[in-house]
């Protein structure tokens, strides 16, 4: 699944992902490949990604919004 992750001034992240983990405003949720469309709102707290290679990245968020559709997921955010 593809993942981009936008601030108002840059992309953080943009890759192949076989999970990424955010901090919902009812709490914390996955996203994997294959799940169901989806717009959230996001909380004060870390995404969680884990990339194609295994590698594990974290970003410390204050709030955004989060749509997933076909196995694309944007995550608009402001960061601390």
């Amino acid at each position: 699944m593809h993942l981009e992750i936008l601030t108002p001034e840059s992309r953080i992240f943009s890759g192949t992902v076989r999970l990424v983990s955010l901090p919902g405003s009812n709490g914390a949720f996955a996203i994997l490949k294959g799940h169901a469309p989806l717009i959230s709102t996001l909380e004060t707290g870390k995404i969680k990604v884990i990339d194609a290679s295994g590698i594990t990245h974290f970003f410390d968020i204050k709030r955004g919004v989060v749509e997933c559709m076909d196995n694309k997921v944007h995550v608009l955010v402001n960061i601390e």
